[in-house]
Formats: C-alpha cells, sequence, structure tokens
C-alpha cells in the first residue's frame, strides 16, 4: 500500500456520522450498504479530508460535494454568493480524521448575534468571523468525485485535457470500443464532447447516447486525471449493463494500478459486487476491498472492511456482503 492512500478514517459529528471509525481500506475500495446508510456521506468525508490543504480547499470541496449531492448543476439558475454562505452554513460541522490529514470545522452561532467559522487543518486553527470569511475556491483536478450520471460537458473538458496531456486518448477509445464496439473515437470539439460511430460519418454528440457511456468516459478519464491521487464514484453501475461490469471492473483495476490511484465507490448491486470480486479474483489484485455499511441493534453506524481473501471468501459461502 502506498503512502499517500488512505488506510484508517475517524469521523465524528459530520452529516448521520455521530462517532464512526474504520480502517483497512485497499488501493480500489468498493461500498455497500442499504440505501440512506451513509455510503455517499462516507465517500465526502474521505474527499473532503485529502483535497483539504487549506481553509479555501475544505471551503471548495464541502461546497463541491453539496452541490453534487444536491444536483444543483443540472437547476436552471445562477447561484450567488448569498446562496453559497447559506449552503456552506447548513453543513455546520466537519471533523474527520485520516492517516492523511485531521481537518476539523464547525460553525459557532452565538445566538444569532454573531457567527463565526472555526477551522482545525492538522496543527493550524483559525477562527473567522463570517463577515470576514473570503468564500474563495481552489479547484484542482487531481482528485475527483463522479456522481451516478458522470461529468457535465464542462467538467469533462477540463477532465479530457489531462488524458491529452498523458497521452492516453487512444486507449480511452479503446476502452469505448469494449464498451461498445459501434464506437470508434472520443473527442471534445470546443465545448462538446462527441462519439465517432463506424456506422456515421459524423461525430454525434454524447447526449444521443445513453448515460451509460458518459459515466464510462467520465470514470476512465477520472482515473487518468488523478495519477498518484484519489478517484471517488457514486453508484458506479448507473446506466451500465450487468454485461458490460466486468470490462468496467478490469480497467478500473488495471489503470488504478497503473496510475498509483486510490478509488472508493458506492453501489447498490448484488450484480457489481459479484462482478468486483470475479474480475479481482482473475487478476490476481490483493490491493482491494468490500466495505459494507450498517447500523447495528444500537442504531450506531458501523462497517466492517473485507481483504480480497476475506471479501472472495464471503461470496463462496454465498454471505450476504451488502448489508449485515
Amino acid at each position: 500500500m502506498n503512502d499517500h492512500f488512505i488506510k484508517n478514517i475517524e469521523i465524528k459529528n459530520f452529516k448521520c456520522f455521530e462517532n464512526f471509525s474504520a480502517e483497512g481500506f485497499g488501493r480500489v475500495n468498493l461500498i455497500g450498504g442499504k440505501n440512506n446508510v451513509g455510503k455517499t456521506a462516507f465517500m465526502e468525508a474521505c474527499c473532503t479530508n485529502i483535497y483539504t490543504k487549506n481553509i479555501d480547499t475544505l471551503y471548495t470541496t464541502l461546497m463541491y460535494v453539496t452541490y453534487v449531492r444536491e444536483k444543483l448543476e443540472y437547476i436552471n439558475k445562477l447561484f450567488s454568493l448569498k446562496d453559497d454562505i447559506v449552503f456552506f452554513e447548513n453543513i455546520k460541522n466537519y471533523s474527520v480524521k485520516t492517516n492523511i490529514n485531521n481537518i476539523q470545522y464547525k460553525l459557532i452561532d452565538q445566538d444569532g448575534r454573531k457567527k463565526e467559522y472555526k477551522f482545525n487543518i492538522n496543527k493550524d486553527e483559525s477562527i473567522i468571523s463570517v463577515d470576514d470569511f473570503p468564500y474563495r475556491r481552489e479547484l484542482t483536478t487531481s482528485i475527483l468525485f463522479v456522481d451516478g450520471k458522470g461529468f457535465t460537458n464542462k467538467h469533462l473538458k477540463k477532465i479530457y485535457i489531462e488524458v491529452q496531456r498523458r497521452d492516453k486518448e487512444e486507449l480511452l477509445n479503446k476502452y469505448l470500443n469494449s464498451f461498445d464496439s459501434s464506437i470508434e473515437k472520443f473527442k471534445i470539439f470546443n465545448d462538446s464532447p462527441e462519439c465517432k460511430t463506424k456506422d456515421k460519418k459524423d461525430y454525434l454528440r454524447l447526449s444521443e447516447f445513453g448515460d451509460g457511456l458518459r459515466n464510462y468516459i467520465s470514470i476512465i478519464s477520472a482515473l487518468y486525471a488523478c495519477s498518484d491521487s484519489y478517484v471517488f464514484i457514486d453508484e458506479i453501475e448507473n446506466g451500465i449493463h450487468y454485461t458490460n461490469l466486468d470490462k468496467l471492473w478490469e480497467i478500473i483495476l488495471t489503470i488504478s494500478k497503473q496510475q498509483n490511484v486510490q478509488l472508493f465507490a458506492t453501489t447498490h448491486s448484488k450484480e457489481c459486487i459479484e462482478s468486483y470480486a470475479r474480475v479481482a479474483k482473475r487478476l490476481k489484485d490483493e490491493e482491494i476491498a468490500m466495505i459494507t455499511m450498517a447500523r447495528n441493534p444500537k442504531n450506531k453506524l458501523k462497517a466492517l472492511v473485507w481483504n480480497q481473501k476475506q471479501f472472495l471468501s464471503e461470496l463462496e459461502q454465498n454471505h450476504e456482503v451488502r448489508g449485515w
């Protein structure tokens, strides 16, 4: 395991987490569990922790995962600074410690008379009045969070530049052809991502194809863009037919190893979990983990983390691993 990978985590007072801890993560980690158990919130906590280098990046990632969660990018509205302030203050608390960073944020509200933001970023502490807070964003494409619909056209364009910079266009086209044999090439013209098929002379807009193709392209592009870094994928199987899941996992396990990427993904699908295990076993990839999240009889949120050997053993014994 590489030193930059997340190996353990403690989450306190963030969303559905009160006092949560887990350890034993791999290079590639699949997260299962029932609906509304906190799978996406767990990834948001991880993503924010490793994204944070200073106050601006902490603010940026907390807002980013909020916007992704609320699907605000699909709403035909221009958001003002006032909207951002409301969303940021609604978060109220964030306290996550990993082997990488120890990050804390808290909104201090003194009966509505005075509001302050308190930040603890590793050993640095800052308290800033709401009136004095700059609300600056500091974006990076080296750590990416992919929701179940894939990237928007604007975001995909930024990520594809990193694919081109690494000379991976031909490999991306090869993977797309394995997903759909009719697809020959993928390109972005101005702001329009488009694909060329064998039976058409002209390129077609990506929106002409199903959601699965956009998700597929987004995942592969993210893996190349995040070399020596991290990728988080929510509802990884969304829009992808179960017959293509083995191909997807082979791509993920192969590229993540080549590019030294740590990946976390959520799923609701038994077929997706079985495919993950099947491909990991065939590739003899021991740097994987299965994370199952559930609430115990006392309603406390817990996680079981299986390494590759334990995970395969559970499935071979026909044990349920989506939620215990």
